[in-house]
């Protein structure tokens, strides 16, 4: 089979390198790819949501599936526009269209689906500008610290929290008034729940899911959970707690009424769901969809998945994941992300990679580089995951740590404390 994944960052090279394993297999391509993903398959320089030169691209190498990493590309329809095509109608796709998307593209539209279906998520409301007193009003009746959700996508840098009552109405009015542009012209004032968060990520057909391993990543830039947030410093597969009593109300109280909620409103959908929860107090509580899967947990969930990725995803997409099981490795996954001096910040790129031969024990995924004479080199803020399988996590983050300091770039960083608020021994937090 000859694939197309679309994307340029760490999923997207973890995607690349398990596929890579498949014998199924005859061709991969990256659009557009990165250093990294360049030794799995063919980078090809095209914009995931330049879908005229993407029609170009899935005649000319002959693709049999398309994988969509990344959610732009989904929001914008990817999906719809190859279904749509007479020419490209025949090629299956992983990631659902438009309305499907609309899950990670609206969040309005997602807790008004979660509300349908009663799913549990955090109390809430949307604003626009009309009724922007009215969110005013809504936040003097809310406790602190207050949660602002830009409704579209916004490089993941719409959400707020905010500690006082004040200043929270003011960045209330600086969203809807255009901070974060077409994204905030409705807002999503939330409940903060107190808790500790994981991702629970499943794959289905629109009639079937299969549960793939879960994970916990850390956004903040400094130890201790301290700092800005960031697209993740790294991550933990599997999640202690998550496991027994609690993952069996994660799948009756949510993942189910999920998949059962699309079937209702004829929304078909094939591709991953990643679930943003919540644990409070053993409870399971949604903090958003995303329509991918994440970036690091990719990292950490791909290598745990013993089975083939590519025939599991072929399954999906002729409707045929009842008949598949999966097959999970026991190990622990971890990975830690070296990041460019500043980030999440104004950061510096084009700096030259050293040490990656030096390597052992360790996968690399590239989350933002490239090629440039032959060197690789920085061009994102977040650079490299360093991931590693142990029976204990402490055994996996050790070698993480111990290969990420043989890996260098000018202003290199990481956190050392990943996993800090996890106790292996325990089901509870």
């Amino acid at each position: 089979m000859n694939i197309l994944i679309l994307g340029s960052g760490g999923r997207e090279h973890t995607l690349a390198w398990k596929i890579a394993q498949s014998p199924l297999l005859s061709n991969l391509y990256i659009v557009p790819g990165n250093a990294g993903t360049s030794e799995c398959g063919t980078n090809v320089p095209v914009n995931p949501e330049d879908f005229s030169a993407l029609k170009d691209l899935l005649i000319s190498r002959d693709i049999h599936l398309v994988i969509v990493g990344p959610e732009a590309p989904l929001v914008a329809g990817v999906r719809d526009f190859i279904e749509s095509d007479p020419d490209l109608k025949f090629i299956p796709v992983i990631g659902p269209g438009k309305k499907g998307a609309m899950l990670e593209g609206s969040k309005d539209f997602a807790k008004e689906f979660m509300n349908r279906y009663s799913i549990p998520t955090a109390k809430h409301a949307s604003f626009t500008l009309e009724t922007l007193e009215e969110g005013k009003a809504f936040l003097r009746n809310m406790r602190p610290p207050y949660v602002l959700k830009a409704d579209g996508l916004a490089a993941g840098k719409g959400v707020l929290i905010i500690d006082k009552p004040g200043d929270a109405e003011k960045e209330l009015e600086e969203m809807l008034r255009g901070k974060f542009g077409k994204a905030s012209n409705r807002v999503v004032i939330e409940e903060y729940l107190t808790g500790i968060e994981l991702s629970v990520f499943i794959l289905t057909d629109g009639e079937s899911y299969i549960l793939l391993p879960e994970a916990k990543d850390y956004k903040r830039a400094g130890e201790g959970d301290t700092g800005l947030n960031t697209g993740g410093m790294g991550a933990i597969s599997p999640v202690p707690f998550a496991r027994g009593e609690f993952m069996k109300k994660v799948e009756e109280k949510i993942i189910i009424p999920t998949v059962e909620g699309l079937k209702k409103e004829r929304i078909p959908y094939i591709g991953f769901i990643f679930l943003g929860l919540m644990n409070c107090r053993g409870e399971p509580y949604v903090i958003e969809y995303n329509v991918r899967l994440g970036d690091p947990e990719s990292e950490v969930i791909l290598p745990r998945i013993k089975s083939d990725m590519l025939q599991m995803l072929v399954a999906a997409a002729k409707k045929e994941l009842k008949n598949f099981r999966i097959n999970i490795d026991p190990q622990t996954a971890c990975t830690v992300m070296l990041v460019s001096g500043g980030y999440p910040g104004d950061y510096k790129k084009n700096k030259i990679i050293t040490g990656l031969d030096q390597v052992d024990k360790s996968i690399l995924f590239h989350a933002g580089t490239e090629m440039k004479e032959g060197n690789p080199v920085t061009s994102g803020g977040r650079v490299i995951a360093v991931t590693s399988l142990g029976n204990s996590m402490k055994e996996a983050l050790s070698l993480s740590y111990i290969n990420a300091e043989r890996i260098n770039f000018e202003g290199k960083y990481y956190r050392k404390d990943i996993g800090f608020d996890l106790n292996e021994t325990s089901d509870s937090i």
